[in-house]
This record gives structure tokens, C-alpha cells and sequence, in this order.
């Protein structure tokens, strides 16, 4: 019984934040209605201030004192077992995860804040994460540093679904030129795949970190199932270490259907059904978003996504060793 709750627990808490995920048209100022989100990212975008978040995990797996960050807008600490909900202008969460399955407590970091000149900025890590239980059980999963622009319902219970269990995203109807930020990176190690059930496994390729940010046009039917055509997308893999910061860095937004765009790869096209983003329904639902075509041309979008990772991989793979640090995060218009 020991032995079957900590498996669940362990891969409800590594499973839920392995985050596998575009003609350019005249880009239009910020609308009044999207001003506050995009002062918000910026602001909680300088990553200086954080909430740390302390507690126990259960001692039927050690017991020991987890130490979670947020990126907030002051410096904050919570003690104890206390779900977190983004307080008003903190946009960003991360794959700092705390799960509470049949009564067993678990957590799980990667992303962390690292001194910056006078300031912080966000460091996103690829790891593998160790569960033991009294001799029973000896697991290490391969987890992945994200920080995404959304929410996410705490504690987990469960290990069904992990991709339902993040709301990525929030409304937004204006149309940006580009994504800005600094980062520096450790990248292109050998991806290897670890769930805790089997051998570890090379995989054979190198892994890389992802920037993403997309535009959609949602709607949703009567029986309350929701669907998205893709508006613009700013997207670049980073491919090589860089260990000197790159200070302004832009990802631009192209807008329409890129597929033939120069620039076009593959991961870059619209989302695949088995890795699709959820949200809430207006039933109050967590469903998945259903990526069904390119927008036409001057398509108005009503959602903004943005995601960072230290891994490009699927569930539990990645390059142990990756790291991405980044800092300033803002739209441009």
C-alpha cells in the first residue's frame, strides 16, 4: 500500500508539468482592456520578487522541508501546506508543483531565482527528481523547468490528466509585434528518459530550450467543448549555449498561416491533440483546447499564451543538465 501511494503521488507530481506545446499582418498599439495584463507581465517579468512557499512533505517519504518559488510582485513567505493562487498581477506560475494524493505530500522544483546585478531573474532547470520510500521504492523522473503565463488549481489529487490540470493563458485581444526578454542558456544535452517504472533511456537526441508565445481565436459549442484557430505565434528554439545574458532578445509574431514562412519548423505548427492546452469551459469544466486551423488574415485573437522551458521533450524526457535563465520578460508593440 506504501509502495502504490507513492507511485501515484510521484508521477501525479512529475507528470503534470512535462510540457511539450506561424504572413505578417500590420500590428496594432495595446487596447485599453489588455493594458493592466500587459503591464502585468512585465512587471511580475523582472522576476525580482518572489514568494517562497515552505513546508513538509510527508514522512512516509522522508519528511523533508520543500522550498517552492512564484514570481511575485513583493517578497512574500508562506509556511505550511497552503494551496497557491496567483494573487491580482502575479501572471506567471511555475513548475514548482505541490501534490497532496490519498494524504501523502509531495513536491517538485525547477525553477528557481538566481541574483542578477542588483536584482533576480528566473533560472529553469532539467533534473532528475528522487522519491525513495523506507528501502521499498527507489524512483527518479526526468523533470522539466517551465514558467507559463496562467494558473494552476493546487494541491493535485490525482494522477489522471496532468496536461487538464494547467490553465495556461488568459484573454487578450491585441496584437503585438514581438516578445521580448533576456536569457542566457546550457542547452543541447542528451535527452534521457526517466519515469520511475523502467531504466533510464538515451535517447539519442539533444534537447533544447523553448520559447513560445501564441495568439489564438477561441469559441466554444453548446455542449461546452472548446476550439481555437491560431492567430500569430512568436516561437524560437534555443539551440546553443550561451553563457554571456543576450540583453533584448526579440521573438517576432507572425500572424496568419506560416507553414510556408522561411523561418517555418514543424513544432512550430498548431497543437497536437495528445499535448493540447486546456482551460476552463464557461460550465467551470477543465477541457482541452482544440487547435483546428490557421486564422484568416486581420483575425482579431482572444487569448494570450506564453510558456519558457528548459525542455523541449515530451513527458519525462529531457536533457539532464539544461538550464535557461530567464529575465525582463515584455510584449512589444
Amino acid at each position: 500500500m506504501i509502495k502504490q501511494f507513492a507511485e501515484k503521488l510521484f508521477v501525479a507530481v512529475m507528470a503534470a508539468f512535462s510540457l511539450p506545446l506561424f504572413a505578417q499582418n500590420e500590428v496594432n498599439p495595446v487596447k485599453d482592456n489588455d493594458r493592466k495584463l500587459v503591464e502585468d507581465i512585465e512587471k511580475a517579468g523582472k522576476f525580482d520578487f518572489w514568494t517562497l512557499r515552505v513546508m513538509e512533505e510527508s514522512a512516509i517519504i522522508g519528511g523533508d522541508t520543500a522550498y517552492l518559488y512564484e514570481p511575485s510582485l513583493a517578497n512574500d513567505t508562506i509556511s505550511g501546506r497552503q494551496a497557491y493562487m496567483n494573487p491580482d498581477g502575479c501572471v506567471w506560475r511555475t513548475s514548482n508543483v505541490y501534490a497532496d494524493v490519498v494524504g501523502v505530500v509531495k513536491t517538485s522544483t525547477s525553477v528557481f531565482p538566481e541574483r542578477r546585478g542588483d536584482g533576480y531573474c528566473a533560472r529553469l532547470e532539467t533534473y532528475f527528481e528522487e522519491l525513495k520510500v523506507f528501502g521499498l521504492l527507489n524512483m527518479e523522473v526526468t523533470v522539466q523547468g517551465s514558467i507559463f503565463l496562467g494558473r494552476l488549481p493546487e494541491p493535485i489529487r490525482n494522477t489522471s490528466n496532468p496536461q487538464g490540470k494547467l490553465l495556461f493563458g488568459f484573454p487578450f485581444t491585441s496584437r503585438p509585434s514581438a516578445l521580448q526578454l533576456d536569457y542566457k542558456a546550457i542547452v543541447g544535452n542528451e535527452a534521457v528518459k526517466a519515469t520511475g517504472f523502467s531504466k533510464k533511456k538515451p535517447l539519442g537526441y539533444a534537447d533544447y530550450a523553448d520559447i513560445v508565445m501564441m495568439l489564438q481565436y477561441r469559441w466554444e459549442d453548446e455542449e461546452g467543448n472548446v476550439y481555437a484557430k491560431r492567430v500569430g505565434t512568436a516561437y524560437e528554439r534555443i539551440t546553443e549555449s550561451v553563457t554571456e545574458w543576450q540583453n533584448g532578445h526579440t521573438v517576432p509574431v507572425k500572424y496568419g498561416d506560416i507553414t510556408s514562412d522561411p523561418g517555418y519548423e514543424p513544432y512550430m505548427g498548431l497543437i497536437k491533440e495528445e499535448v493540447s492546452n486546456y482551460t476552463l469551459n464557461s460550465k467551470g469544466k477543465s477541457v482541452p483546447v482544440h487547435e483546428v486551423g490557421w486564422a484568416e488574415p486581420g483575425t482579431e485573437p482572444n487569448f494570450l499564451i506564453i510558456r519558457f522551458s528548459s525542455s523541449y521533450g515530451v513527458a519525462f524526457s529531457g536533457g539532464i543538465g539544461n538550464k535557461f535563465w530567464i529575465d525582463n520578460v515584455k510584449l512589444v508593440f
